[in-house]
């Protein structure tokens, strides 16, 4: 059978167009990822801005009196105690706990009483008893006396003999001897008395002096003593300071103890407080050196004591000058994480409206914390202290909540 070509033109099918609208269908898909990847990523970044932490810097006042010597030491409290019991026994009560605040004399603990109880109240009995006998001996005495005079009157009218004279006589002789006896029995049970009375009292525990309770170191049903005797029997009840003798220890190389001298002027900083510059002066200089460590040691007292200063906490210590004076100095005082380096200048960066400020600034002591800045920043301002090494000046940064 013959093939029409007619009709198998017919039935031909063109793919060029279809080819030209797939590559059309490729482009737009491409663009509409990276249209939509590019809203994404402005979507998931759009609050990723820069967090910094911030400090604020404040104003202080440096100077005064020039400082000619530095040192380091603690707070030591010159009136502190372990409290513990004069005599060896079982503790039942401890009515104190750490922070707590005591009085004089304020009663700390007690200790078992069991058996002093029980003595002396075998001494009352007993001095009860001699009190009755050298009542009935007075009594008898009495009697022997009036005896005696009866006799002395028939010995005298001769009616009595001597001998029976005699015998009135011993017999009041004898009943005085044994009056003073047991007066002197009575004194002896008073004394035993006022003893057991003083064993009881030492089992109550008080407090020598006011202060702090530091530390607890006995509980209910534990052994105490006055020395130690072994891994369970404890030394004390509590351990007190007395807040108002607080105090500065610090050594003093031997070679610049000459420039210290009593009454001189001292700044300290506690190192819990490194802006805090609190006033003191020099109490007393220990007549004597340490040969090991070439120190001696120097005791300083705080012009005015303050809640935040505590035994055993670290603090600098700077010698003012007595004659050498200068100027009061003002500056702003920032952290010294704050200071960073730009071509061997100071600079910091100050935030202000969500963005940082490259700012140059004049420090005068940069090695100490905080730094003092004497130029080129206000007190008030917030500069950042922590954040990323290239902040660039501009950028947009947010403070970390704290």
């Amino acid at each position: 059978m013959p093939i029409d070509k007619n009709a198998l033109d017919k039935l031909k099918i063109d793919r060029q167009p279809e080819r030209e609208g797939g590559a059309g269908r490729w482009l737009v898909l491409l663009v509409l990822v990276l249209a939509l990847g590019g809203g994404g990523w402005w979507w998931l970044n759009r609050d990723s801005v820069v967090e910094v932490r911030v400090a604020t810097a404040r104003e202080i006042v440096v100077g005064g009196k020039q400082t000619v010597l530095n040192a380091t030491g603690y707070v030591e409290a010159r009136r502190n105690a372990v409290v513990s019991s004069k005599v060896v026994g079982k503790v039942v009560e401890v009515l104190v706990e750490e922070g707590m605040k005591v009085e004089q004399d304020q009663v700390l603990a007690r200790l078992d009483t069991v058996n002093i109880d029980a003595n002396l109240k075998l001494a009352r009995a007993q001095l009860k008893v001699s009190e009755t006998a050298l009542g009935e001996t007075r009594a008898q005495l009495k009697e022997a006396g009036l005896q005696l005079d009866r006799t002395r009157k028939l010995a005298a009218d001769e009616i009595a003999t001597q001998a029976v004279l005699d015998a009135a006589v011993a017999q009041v002789e004898s009943l005085e001897a044994r009056l003073k006896r047991q007066e002197k029995e009575i004194a002896v049970s008073q004394g035993q008395v006022g003893l057991w009375e003083q064993e009881l009292a030492d089992r109550v525990i008080r407090a020598p002096f006011a202060g702090v309770v530091i530390s607890k170191n006995a509980q209910p049903g534990e052994m105490i003593s006055p020395n130690s005797a072994g891994g369970f029997t404890r030394t004390g009840i509590c351990t007190i300071v007395d807040m108002a003798s607080l105090e500065i220890e610090v050594d003093v190389n031997e070679s610049y103890i000459n420039r210290v001298r009593e009454g001189q002027p001292v700044e300290a900083t506690l190192d819990a407080y490194t802006d805090w510059r609190i006033p003191g002066k020099v109490i007393a200089i220990i007549p004597t050196a340490d040969r090991q460590k070439a120190t001696v040691k120097v005791r300083i007292g705080f012009d005015e004591l303050d809640p935040r200063i505590l035994p055993d906490m670290g603090v600098k210590v700077a010698f003012k000058g007595v004659e050498q004076k200068q100027a009061e100095q003002r500056g702003v005082a920032v952290p010294r994480s704050a200071l960073r380096k730009d071509d061997g200048k100071d600079i910091v960066f100050v935030l202000d409206d969500g963005k940082v400020e490259r700012r140059a600034v004049s420090v005068s002591d940069a090695d100490a914390d905080p730094a003092l800045v004497a130029g080129g920043l206000t007190a008030g301002e917030r500069v950042v202290i922590e954040g990323p090494a290239d902040l660039r000046d501009g950028a947009e940064v947010k403070a970390a909540s704290k």
